[in-house]
């Protein structure tokens, strides 16, 4: 089973400091959007892993 998460960044530096975090723990990007709001553009990035969760 999988499981996602969303993060978003300002920037694209500080959209690379949140993939290699979120990396190391395993997560891999599946999609990276850019959203534009009224008053400025974020980078939208998706994650995928396989579930830590035990039964």
């Amino acid at each position: 089973m999988k499981e996602y998460k969303v993060v978003t960044a300002k920037n694209p530096e500080e959209a690379e400091q949140q993939m290699n975090i979120y990396a190391a723990d395993g997560w891999v990007v599946k999609a990276v959007t850019l959203w534009e709001t009224a008053m400025a553009y974020r980078l939208v990035i998706t994650l995928e892993r396989d579930s830590q969760a035990t039964d």
